[in-house]
């Protein structure tokens, strides 16, 4: 484990919300709630984001960069934003046979990036990590982001049987207290992770073409688009 890993695999902030602090064990644990098919599953995210050749692709919440890298050996440019320092750092080491990807520190609801600069979005196992008050301000900030005709990808958990809803659960429970949401999911834990949720905040903040999806294993997915036309 490198030097700049804290023993606690978390710490919290009010404003920002959970950060994870510990790549390597954050990775197995993944891997673990996904039975070995982490690989398969990001090649499939990949394929409903649909990045362009030449895309600008951003992927907020990237963790250690595991998504951004697929997306990097189909798009123009990928930038991962998360805001653990830990695991910018993580990313960027692993990262290094990708020119075309990089990765920053920053948060979800004040993205560090220029007014229509993306032309694709993505944000995986991510939202509930927000504190449920900023979360309609992270869905405002990755409209403001895209680029008129651009493409947005959110998803997490599904929990698909009753041993990984309990163990999903008691982690949403553990986040939900970090983020001190226990209250506005109704003591629900599952709720804070359901992606659906975020419908009508996609429509309210201007997104079009809200689709949901179900993508094996264990994972929904919101798909939209911001209004315009792409550029050519």
């Amino acid at each position: 484990m490198s030097g700049n890993e804290h023993q606690s695999a978390t710490d919290s902030h009010p404003d920002v919300g959970v950060l994870l602090t510990q790549p390597r064990r954050y990775r197995a644990l993944k891997a673990a709630l996904l039975l070995g098919r982490a690989n398969r599953l990001n090649a499939r995210l990949a394929e409903l984001a649909r990045p362009a050749a030449g895309a600008e692709v951003v992927d907020v919440g990237c963790g250690p960069g595991d998504l951004a890298r697929v997306l990097a050996r189909r798009a123009g440019r990928v930038t991962g934003v998360d805001p653990s320092p830990q695991m910018i750092d993580y990313a960027t080491a692993r990262s290094h046979d990708l020119a075309n990807c990089r990765f920053e520190v920053g948060t979800a609801q004040d993205l560090p990036l220029p007014d229509a600069s993306a032309d694709l979005v993505t944000s995986t196992f991510a939202m509930h990590h927000i504190p449920a008050s900023h979360r309609a301000d992270a869905i405002a900030q990755m409209f403001r982001v895209l680029r008129p005709g651009g493409r947005l990808l959110l998803a997490d958990t599904l929990p698909t049987d009753p041993l990984l809803s309990t163990v999903v659960r008691v982690m949403a429970r553990f986040a939900a207290h970090r983020t001190h949401d226990a209250d506005h999911d109704h003591g629900d834990p599952l709720a804070g992770i359901d992606i659906r949720r975020y419908r009508d905040d996609l429509r309210a903040n201007g997104f079009e073409s809200v689709e949901f999806v179900v993508v094996r294993p264990a994972t929904a997915v919101l798909l939209a688009n911001k209004p315009g036309e792409t550029a050519a």
